[in-house]
C-alpha cells in the first residue's frame, strides 16, 4: 500500500503535548454531551413519545410518528453543516464548537419541560419536532469542528488515534444516555417514568452543557486554521468551491458514512430498545435489562472505535474500514437471530457483536474525512459529507425498520436492509485511494486537491 509522507501539521505552529491533551479532552467531553442530548431523544421516542405526544394516532402509528420525528432532524443536519462549514472555514473551528454545544443544550433542556399532548393538544408534537430540528441543526455543525480540532492538532503518525477522540463521544453519549435512562427507570418505574421520570435526563443536559462549554473554551484554535487566517487565505465562498470541484467526493464520502450510520441507528436511534421492550412483541424484555444491555454494548463500541482509530495509523484508513465493514456485515446477520432469543444474554451478545463492526467503521472516520479535503474548504467538506451520509443512513433507519416489521411480520427484511447499506459503505470505501498521513496544512493545497477517487483526475 502506498503511503504519503507528510512533513507535519504545520511546521510553524506545532502544538505542544499539553495542548494536544486538552484538545482530546475537549473533543471527547463536548461530543459526549452533544450526543447524549441527541440519543436521549431517540431513546425516549421509542419508549414514551408515541404515548405522550402522538397519542391520538394509536400505538403502532404513534411509534412510527415518534421515530419519524427522530428522522426529521436529520433533514436539517445539512443546513447546520452548511452554516457551520461556512463559519468554520472563515472564522475558525473553535467558535463553531461552542455555538453548537449551547444550541443543543438549550433544545434538549426545553424538551424536558415540554407539556404533553394531553396537556396542550396538537401544539405539543409541533413544539417537540421544532426542538428536535434545532438538535439536528446543532448536530450537523458539531461533528466537523470536533474532527478538525482533533486531527489538525494531531501528530501525523497518530492522526487516526487522535481523530478517534470525537468519535468515541458517540458511544460515550449512548452509554451515558442509556445509563441515565436505566437509573430513572429504577427510580421511577411504570407510570412514574411516563409521568416525570423521562424528563430528568433531558433536564440533566443543563449541567452537562456547562461542563462542556467550560472545557471547549479552554482550547486553542486549530493550527491549520491559524496559518490560513494569518496568510489571509480563508475562502470567501467555501461551499461554492466545494460543490464546484468536489461533488463526487462528497457523495462517495457520504456513502461511506451511510453504511455505518444506518446500522448504528438500530441502537442510537432507539429501535432495538423499543423492539426488545415491546410487551406485545416477540422479545418482551423489561425496559431495565434492555437499557443495561445497550449500555454495556456502548462500552464495547467505544473500545473498538478507539482501537480502530489507532489501527488505521498502521494499516491505513481504507484497509481498516474494509475490515470493519466485513465484521459489521457479520454482526448484522447475527443481530436479530440473537435479539429474538428473548433473553438478556442473547440480546447483549447480539449488540456486542454488532458494536465491534460499528467501531471499526467509525473509529477511522475523522482522520479519513480530514485527509480527503483541501485545507481551505475542509470544514465544509467534512461537515456536509457527514450530514448527507446521516440522511442516507441513519435518518429514517428506525422508521424503515419499524415499517418493514409491521409489513412483513419478521425482522428478515430489516436484516436485508442493513446488510445492503453495509455493502454500499464497503463499495464506497473501495472507491477511495488511501491518503493516510497526507499533510493537512495550507502549503499542500495542490496535493490535497487531487481527487482521492479512483479514476478521477485532479479537481
Amino acid at each position: 500500500m502506498s503511503r504519503l509522507t507528510p512533513d507535519g501539521p504545520t511546521a510553524a505552529r506545532s502544538p505542544s503535548a499539553r495542548e494536544r491533551r486538552r484538545v482530546v479532552l475537549a473533543t471527547v467531553v463536548g461530543t459526549t454531551v452533544e450526543w447524549y442530548d441527541f440519543f436521549i431523544y431517540a431513546s425516549a421516542a421509542g419508549l414514551v413519545f408515541g404515548q405522550l405526544f402522538f397519542e391520538p394516532a394509536g400505538a403502532s402509528l404513534g411509534t412510527l410518528l415518534a421515530f419519524g420525528s427522530v428522522g426529521v432532524s436529520f433533514l436539517f443536519r445539512p443546513f447546520g453543516a452548511f452554516v457551520a462549514g461556512h463559519l468554520g472555514d472563515k472564522y475558525g473551528r473553535r467558535v463553531v464548537l461552542v455555538l453548537t454545544l449551547v444550541l443543543m443544550g438549550l433544545a434538549t433542556a426545553l424538551i424536558g419541560v415540554l407539556p404533553t399532548y394531553g396537556q396542550i393538544g396538537v401544539a405539543a408534537p409541533v413544539l417537540l419536532v421544532l426542538l428536535r430540528i434545532l438538535q439536528g441543526i446543532s448536530a450537523g455543525g458539531e461533528w466537523g469542528g470536533a474532527v478538525l480540532m482533533s486531527c489538525e492538532h494531531a501528530p501525523v503518525k497518530r492522526r487516526g488515534l487522535f481523530g478517534a477522540s470525537p468519535q468515541i463521544g458517540v458511544p460515550l453519549g449512548l452509554l451515558l444516555a442509556s445509563a441515565v435512562l436505566g437509573i430513572m427507570n429504577a427510580v421511577a418505574p411504570g407510570e412514574a417514568f411516563l409521568t416525570w421520570g423521562w424528563r430528568v435526563p433531558f433536564l440533566l443536559s443543563v449541567v452537562l452543557i456547562g461542563i462542556g462549554y467550560w472545557v471547549r473554551r479552554s482550547v486553542e484554535e486549530s493550527p491549520v486554521f491559524l496559518e490560513i487566517a494569518e496568510r489571509a487565505e480563508t475562502t470567501r465562498q467555501p461551499l461554492l468551491q466545494l460543490f464546484r470541484k468536489h461533488t463526487p467526493l462528497v457523495i462517495v464520502a457520504a456513502l461511506v458514512f451511510a453504511g455505518n450510520n444506518a446500522v448504528g441507528y438500530m441502537t442510537t436511534g432507539g429501535y432495538i430498545q423499543s423492539y426488545a421492550s415491546d410487551p406485545a412483541g416477540p422479545v418482551g424484555l423489561d425496559r431495565g435489562p434492555v437499557f443495561w444491555a445497550v449500555t454495556i454494548s456502548a462500552v464495547v463500541w467505544l473500545a473498538s472505535t478507539w482501537f480502530a482509530g489507532a489501527l488505521s495509523d498502521r494499516l491505513g484508513r481504507r484497509t481498516t474500514y474494509a475490515i470493519g465493514f466485513v465484521v459489521q456485515l457479520a454482526g448484522v446477520l447475527a443481530l436479530f437471530p440473537l435479539v429474538n432469543g428473548a433473553t438478556f444474554g442473547s440480546l447483549l451478545l447480539g449488540l456486542i457483536f454488532l458494536s465491534v463492526g460499528l467501531g471499526f467503521t467509525y473509529g477511522p472516520q475523522a482522520a479519513l474525512y480530514a485527509e480527503l479535503f483541501p485545507a481551505s474548504i475542509r470544514f465544509s467538506g467534512v461537515s456536509i459529507s457527514y450530514a448527507i451520509g446521516s440522511i442516507l443512513g441513519g435518518a429514517f433507519a428506525p422508521t424503515i425498520a419499524t415499517a418493514l416489521v409491521q409489513a412483513t411480520g419478521t425482522t428478515a427484511a430489516v436484516t436485508m436492509y442493513l446488510a445492503g447499506m453495509t455493502v454500499i459503505g464497503l463499495a464506497a470505501t473501495l472507491m477511495l485511494r488511501d491518503r493516510t498521513g497526507i499533510p493537512l496544512g495550507p502549503d499542500h493545497e495542490e496535493l490535497q486537491a487531487a481527487s482521492p477517487i479512483y479514476g478521477l483526475a485532479k479537481a
